[in-house]
């Protein structure tokens, strides 16, 4: 597949950008500051501007899909890119403050949310409102665990949908390069069409 990963130098989109590659996929890795990219088999590195639409748009023409891993306050003009460009399928790193952990309750309005982290968070629990009314284009919404970490590649995690996934000892984790593994399985898999998902271990 040809796709591009938008914000590939952070910690999530270098993951995702060295998992596709790795696996066969034609990756361009799109980053405001591309010297950070790490380079390699199959991976094509350029400077992109994700707050500009027409800018991505020209990067993105002729991919199967795009993955976004950036921050929410360049997801709309994203949105618009992927239209303007008519790329097929787009493919969104969102957080986990939009999972419930009880019906009706989400995470991010428990008293365990830290205060520091909402004006992040609320961004993304408006853009999967927004994605939520979009029929024009094929989208995911990858909700990740409570936590992300450095740590190993194992290649196991179990998913889940609105409801956020937690282990035996009631933790809701999984490391960079395992979200990395599940966001490209879900690129070959399709099995998420416009919907979320989550995966933690």
């Amino acid at each position: 597949m040809k796709i591009a990963v938008i914000g590939a130098s952070g910690n999530v989109g270098s993951q995702i950008v060295r998992e596709a590659a790795a696996r066969g996929h034609d990756v361009l890795a799109v980053a405001r500051h591309p010297e950070r990219i790490a380079t390699g088999d199959g991976i094509t590195v350029s400077a992109g501007d994700a707050s500009k639409v027409d800018e991505i748009a020209a990067l993105i023409t002729g991919k199967d899909a795009v993955i976004s891993a950036l921050h929410f306050d360049t997801t709309d003009t994203l949105l618009a890119a992927v239209r303007k460009a008519g790329v097929p399928r787009m493919l969104v790193t969102g957080g986990a403050a939009s999972l419930e952990v009880a019906p009706g309750t989400k995470l991010i309005d428990t008293p365990a949310f830290p205060d520091e982290w909402k004006p992040f968070a609320v961004g993304g629990v408006a853009f999967l409102e927004t994605l939520r009314t979009v029929d024009d284009v094929d989208w995911t919404f990858f909700s990740p665990a409570a936590l992300i970490f450095d740590g190993p590649r194992t290649g196991h995690y179990r998913t889940g949908g609105d409801q956020l996934v937690t282990d035996d000892a009631g933790e809701s984790k999984i490391s960079f390069a395992d979200y990395a593994i599940a966001m490209v399985d879900e690129l070959e898999a399709h099995k998420h069409s416009k919907s979320r998902f989550t995966a933690a271990y």
